[in-house]
């Protein structure tokens, strides 16, 4: 079965002899860097290219072309090369577009080389970018895996190559536009697509071939303070001739194309209104994730804009004040008030104007929460909504789920979703500790464990239910029993196959079962044989709960839960650790590994997560139920009679 990737997520690879087959709506041209382990290219001869096209257990085509065919066999790479990334560019100077914007969006597949695909990946949310980054397979403890990248770069193939460390970018790009300007004559041209020719063409939301429909071609996201209507570009055209029209408006402040009859027009000089899925992406869910994550960046640029800008006031100030101070002449008597006066006055006047534009962008993205809050789909709504009351098991697995809410202390009431991608790569640390500036000095230390375990349950409530019946499996380690209580909604609605392990007879039985099943899944993915794996094994997602963590943990079982951490999650195990880390500090460094692979979240607001995009401290609020609500339980309850029905 071929697993269909989106931007930033892996796979595994069960062969090592691999075609990448690339189409794309107009010639572009194709090639690949080969990286160590920190992705770095050592040097032109690291580079395949149309004027350079083999490398030992790589070829690349040696024209521009509409589709391409890559040839890989990892085993033959060089020696120390843990990366290959494959790359696309735009020809120069030959007539054709200058960006992928104006082209269908590239597909990228990797098969075997009997044609069978296991990875494929549409580059979405192109627009500016003449190069991009496709995807990469890269080699991960001895195993190889292939990652979806789909990074743009507007500067085209020489801000590429640098960006991967080269040093001779721009005389390596050059020669390869030279190779390819020279080689047009050969150019394969796109062939005709017709809905009937048997053609891979793929459709917007579902639609049919030959229906018109939005398709994922967004422009530039909008900077900090908005464009004008007037000044925006217009959207871009369907292509000729093709079945699909790649219109899509991205996150451009448009009124929707039909409103109902009942919306009056927005009054002039106003902006329209915000329309729910109003980004990129296949689906509805794909789009309201985009929206959602735009969001985020739209709140993290407009704050830093402000606090910028706030900075400046202040610095502006201090100058213009030590000014006044060195001149012995103005500091005391009318003069030096004057000027201090006038310096005040003019840091008011900055703030004032960055607090008006930052107030400005707050009132549209709080806009936009309203609409979109509402049509968030069960993975990415909060426990309170109202979808949950016509809850339904899923079919399919979603891309994401909902861990969370993030603000910022500028308008903390305006809060972000934040969803994280599924299935997991990271394990979650719940910090049952105190933290630096959580509302948490009236719990007490037992109130904030509780409260940890609370976190825990709803958080392992929303994995079940977002996964389809039997698919998604949680063990519960609780060597003292001392979460009974707080365990009750996994506990009443019989989602649990067995009850919570207690003392270290548990401990050690649960550990031991999960990672014997890491080591299977391990061997079969990569001795290609999946089919090998014991008949009673689940090969479902795992979820490992530890409450009270390192209590009633010898040396084997941390060791065991290290390596469940490192290795679970490539295979579909995952840890969820309940834990204070001051307590954990008593067995020294050995725990620092499992301590950095794992999220740290907490049971009550904490402005714990930093931002190292614009450096932001951002405030992490739990998904928890609201008080009293039996939604948890009512929910758990139809998983559980699923299970049954399917017999799981």
């Amino acid at each position: 079965m071929t697993a269909e990737l989106v931007r930033g997520q892996n796979h595994p690879l069960t062969r090592t002899r691999l075609e990448i087959r690339i189409s794309a709506g107009d010639p572009v041209i194709a090639g690949a860097t080969l990286g160590d382990e920190d992705g770095r290219v050592a040097g032109p001869e690291r580079v395949a290219h149309p004027a350079a096209p083999h490398l030992p257990g790589l070829e690349v085509p040696q024209q521009a072309a509409a589709d391409h065919r890559l040839a890989v066999d990892l085993e033959a790479l060089p020696e120390g090369v843990h990366r290959v990334t494959v790359l696309l560019a735009l020809p120069n100077g030959v007539g054709g577009p200058s960006r992928f914007g104006t082209v269908a969006a590239p597909f990228v597949a990797v098969t075997g080389l009997d044609g069978t695909a296991l990875v494929s990946f549409t580059i979405t949310g192109l627009d500016a970018e003449s190069a991009v980054t496709a995807l990469e397979l890269y080699r991960r403890r001895g195993a190889w895996k292939v990652r979806a990248v789909g990074q743009g770069y507007a500067d085209g193939l020489a801000a590429m190559l640098r960006d991967q460390g080269l040093p001779q970018a721009a005389e390596l790009a050059a020669t390869v536009q030279e190779a390819v300007t020279r080689g047009m004559a050969r150019t394969i041209a796109p062939p005709p697509r017709t809905p009937g020719d048997g053609t891979r063409v793929r459709t917007a939301a579902g639609l049919p071939p030959g229906e018109s429909g939005p398709a994922p071609q967004p422009p530039p996201r909008p900077p900090a303070a908005p464009v004008p209507p007037e000044a925006r570009p217009p959207q871009q055209q369907a292509q000729s001739g093709s079945p699909v029209d790649y219109r899509h408006p991205g996150r451009v402040r448009t009124a929707p194309p039909s409103p109902p009859p009942q919306a009056s027009p927005p009054e002039p000089g106003r902006p329209p209104q915000p329309v729910a899925g109003d980004a990129s992406g296949w689906t509805m869910d794909e789009r309201l994730y985009n929206q959602v994550w735009g969001m985020f960046e739209d709140l993290a640029r407009s704050v830093a804009a402000y606090r910028s800008a706030v900075d400046f006031a202040d610095s502006r100030q201090e100058q213009e004040l030590q000014r006044v101070l060195s001149d012995p002449r103005s500091r005391i008597g009318g003069a030096g008030d004057e000027a201090r006066a006038a310096a005040g006055a003019k840091h008011t006047a900055l703030v004032d104007r960055a607090r008006a534009v930052l107030d400005r962008d707050l009132a549209q993205l709080i806009a936009e929460s309203e609409v979109v809050e509402p049509a968030l789909p069960s993975a990415f709504a909060g426990w309170a909504s109202p979808v949950w009351h016509g809850y339904r098991v899923p079919m399919e697995i979603p891309m994401a789920m909902r861990l969370g809410d993030l603000h910022l202390p500028e308008r903390p009431e305006l809060r972000i979703p934040m969803l994280v991608r599924l299935p997991l790569e990271r394990g979650l640390w719940i910090d049952s500790g105190r933290s630096r500036s959580g509302p948490d000095h009236a719990l007490g230390s037992d109130g904030l464990r509780r409260a940890a375990v609370e976190a825990a349950v709803a958080h392992a409530a929303r994995l079940l239910a977002v996964h389809p019946a039997g698919e998604f499996t949680v063990h519960v380690l609780d060597p003292a029993g001392s979460a009974t209580a707080s365990l009750a909604p996994l506990l009443e609605s019989g989602v649990l196959r067995e009850p919570p392990a207690a003392g270290a007879a548990g401990v050690t039985a649960v550990l031991s079962r999960l990672t014997r099943r890491v080591d299977l899944m391990q061997m079969a993915v990569r001795g290609g044989a999946p089919d090998a794996l014991p008949p009673d094994l689940d090969t479902g997602e795992q979820l490992l709960l530890v409450n009270d963590f390192p209590h009633g943990f010898d040396d084997r079982a941390v060791t065991q839960l290290r390596y469940l951490a490192d290795e679970g999650p490539s295979v579909g195990v995952h840890l969820m650790m309940v834990a204070d880390r001051e307590d954990a500090r008593e067995y020294g460094p050995v725990l620092d590994p499992l301590w950095r692979s794992l999220l740290r979240i907490t049971p009550v607001p904490d402005d714990h997560l930093a931002d190292p995009w614009v450096g932001h401290a951002w405030t992490y609020e739990p998904a928890l139920a609201p008080a009293g609500s039996r939604v948890l339980v009512q929910v758990l309850r139809q998983v559980a009679e699923a299970r049954r029905a399917y017999g799981r």
